[in-house]
Order: C-alpha cells, then structure tokens, then sequence
C-alpha cells in the first residue's frame, strides 16, 4: 500500500496535494483496496462551496457506496472529468489519474488539520 511523502491526509483517507491556494484530492490506496473495484464516481459540480468534512460526492465499487469528504473548505474549481468513463482509474492509479477534485482553498488554517504521510499511517495500525 502506497502512502506518499509529499501528501496530506485526512482521517476519512482522502489525500490531499497543496499547491497554493489550491488542492488537488482525491481517495488513498488504502481506501480504493478497501472498497475493491471502483464501478463509479459521483462529484459535485465545478463552483460549488463544500465545507470541510462534508460530502463533496460518492464513490461506488463491487462492496459497497461511500461519501468522499472534503479535505479543506473552499470552491471546487475543477473535477477529473476523466473518473465517468473509467471510475477504475482510482483503482489503478489513486495518486494520479485517479484525482477527484481541485479546491480553492477559503480557510488556509484548515490545512493545519490535515495528516502527515507518517501520522495517517498510524491510523491504519
């Protein structure tokens, strides 16, 4: 299971890529091996505001329907298109082609709550 270095996370296993004033996130490879066989993803519009913590979408696979999070509150600002005509991207490359959404961040402070590769680790022991 990969868990990469220059990532945040969440308790929810969403990661999360800062680049500014925007973050680009999506599930973790613990989350896609957990759910098995991604069938289809449900996001939430571009220029919508979600609220860190709330649902900014669902994810189907084979076991079962579940809510994505949003890591950070603020403006989604772009969606990976790329997930309704092959949602087993986030199976295949969670990290990558598997992105979900971009945020434009609205509270930089709730960046602070986010996990370090090394402390999200330890939630999954």
């Amino acid at each position: 299971m990969d868990i990469l270095e220059d990532l945040k996370y969440t308790k929810t296993h969403e990661w999360v890529k800062i680049e500014g004033d925007i973050v680009t996130c999506g599930i973790t490879d613990y989350a896609q091996s957990e759910l098995s066989d991604v069938v289809f993803v449900n996001l939430y519009k571009i220029g919508t505001f979600v609220d860190k913590g709330r649902p900014i979408g669902t994810i189907e696979a084979v076991k079962a329907v579940s809510d994505i999070y949003a890591p950070v509150s603020g403006e989604i600002i772009d969606v990976n298109e790329g997930l309704a005509k092959s949602p087993n991207l986030v199976n295949q490359d969670p990290y990558g082609e598997g992105w979900m959404v971009k945020i434009k961040i609205s509270n930089p402070s709730e960046l602070d709550t986010l996990l370090t590769a090394e402390a999200y680790k330890k939630t999954l022991l």
